[in-house]
């Protein structure tokens, strides 16, 4: 154990609630004082190494467990933020920083917002906008409101995944397909019929309130019209709670609350698809083989690796692993991480990273021994996914997917078992953004380094127009 002091007062809280204990006898089973307990759940006491141990031996938990998740999120945007010149008078050090994540994380995401807020307002000026000192140009756009909403709350809902797991056992998903046990859930629960969308519409989904009539896609994969049925059972079921969560957020407009909306509904989708306990006994038996865990739930392979980052319930965590979603510019789309890793808010993805070759090998799935600037060792996965339907003349999205852990999990993972995770001359240097990575001799950086000077000869011209000092 190290001897720093260890505050985790909101994942002891979580794990609590996860059990359905009160306090008093939540303390009981820890042999504590209830008092300590609540100074714990509010961050007023860090937790002894003894206190820390009662819960792993107690609820059968990983101490890492709590040693990383919030903290590091908070962490990675907390210092991509700080290390804009802008801070270059006093820029805090990597200490201060921590205890800030730790003790004040309010602070941190007040800091990130004001920071996001002067970007913003940055870049309107660059670009000479005419919106420039309204109220709105200082506020996030409801995408990156609801981006950050997932991101901090470990892209787990609990509330909604419980009732999730609760509906797929009665259905008896996912032994039952879900293809045919959601439509006939739909009809014989809420009076809900399936009908095809019509020739010429380009929606997945369109309900109808009036008559009671759900049409999706016909052209689209079994496993999205499954996904569109789970969705509407979650809109109609779960609306209270759903209305509950997206008010408790605080979002700045209604656009943000109605798009975490329907990303609840689609968390919830995802969770009645492929139920806590069954994906995480599926994941360990298959080893994270993606297509195999894909045919076994009746989904396709990137909801197989969206819902595996979800996998963070207290106390019955899966492998943290990391998942994004990356167009062909290399535009990240879809983020969440549980491992160490932390994707970049601003900018693209590093182009030494797997995910870009996808694009060049379709159908395949691309292995990639990884090293980040700190050290981190990581098993990468990446393939690419094609969206279309509706025939020849019907425009294709392609993306690629990248899923991967830190390589002291690679273990769990079919993928890993030819590769050599020992070697660290095979692990290929990758960064998480170009402004903020620190390697300096990349042939591959895009732009320089936030933090760093450049240095410019003209008598001297490497693989970048500049050094770095």
């Amino acid at each position: 154990m190290r001897n720093t002091k260890l505050f985790i007062g909101r994942k002891v809280r979580d794990l609590r609630e996860a059990n359905r204990l009160t306090q008093a006898a939540f303390a009981e089973r820890l042999g504590i004082s209830t008092s300590y307990l609540n100074q714990i759940e509010n961050n007023q006491r860090s937790v002894s190494a003894a206190v820390l141990l009662a819960l792993a031996e107690t609820f059968r938990i990983d101490i890492a467990d709590f040693s990383s998740g919030e903290s590091d999120r908070l962490m990675s945007a907390l210092l991509e933020a700080v290390s804009d010149p802008l801070f270059e008078p006093a820029r805090p050090s990597l200490q201060e920083m921590k205890l800030v994540a730790q003790n004040a994380p309010s602070f941190a995401h007040a800091l990130i917002t004001a920071h996001q807020a002067y970007r913003r307002n940055s870049e309107q000026l660059a670009s000479f906008d005419d919106t420039l000192g309204r109220s709105a140009a200082i506020e996030p756009t409801p995408y990156e409101e609801v981006r950050d909403f997932f991101h901090f709350v470990d892209n787990y809902i609990h509330d909604l995944d419980l009732a999730a797991e609760d509906l797929a056992a009665k259905l008896g998903i996912p032994d039952r397909d879900p293809s045919a046990a959601l439509p006939a859930y739909l009809e014989k629960r809420h009076r809900i019929r399936i009908e095809r969308t019509s020739a010429g519409e380009t929606v997945l989904r369109r309900f109808d309130t009036e008559r009671r009539v759900l049409f999706l896609d016909p052209f689209s994969p079994v496993s999205t019209r499954s996904f569109q049925a789970a969705f509407q059972i979650g809109a109609i079921e779960m609306a209270t709670v759903i209305d509950a969560l997206t008010e408790d957020a605080g979002f700045h407009s209604a656009e943000a609350r109605e798009i975490c909306r329907i990303g609840l509904c689609n968390y919830f989708a995802g969770a009645l698809m492929m139920p806590y306990e069954a994906l995480l006994a599926s994941a360990r038996e298959l080893r994270h083989d993606l297509e195999l865990l894909a045919m076994r739930f009746g989904a396709s392979i990137e909801q197989v690796a969206h819902r595996l980052s979800t996998l963070q319930r207290p106390g019955r965590k899966g492998v943290p692993i990391f998942f994004a979603r990356i167009d062909r510019a290399g535009n990240i789309t879809k983020r969440h991480s549980a491992a160490k890793l932390q994707f970049a808010r601003f900018g693209a993805a590093c182009p030494l990273w797997n995910v870009h070759q996808a694009f060049e090998q379709p159908g395949r799935i691309i292995r990639q021994l990884a090293e980040t600037p700190d050290g981190a060792r990581y098993l990468c996965l990446a393939t690419e996914i094609a969206k279309g339907g509706g025939g020849f003349r019907a425009p294709q999205r392609r993306y690629a997917i990248a899923v991967g852990c830190e390589v002291t999990h690679a273990g769990d993972f079919v993928y890993a078992d030819d590769m050599d995770l020992t070697n660290r001359a095979g692990f290929d240097p990758i960064g998480i953004s170009c402004r903020i990575c620190e390697r300096a001799n990349c042939a591959q950086r895009a732009v320089p380094p936030l933090k760093r000077r450049l240095v410019v000869d003209r008598n001297l011209r490497g693989a970048v127009p500049y050094g770095l000092d």
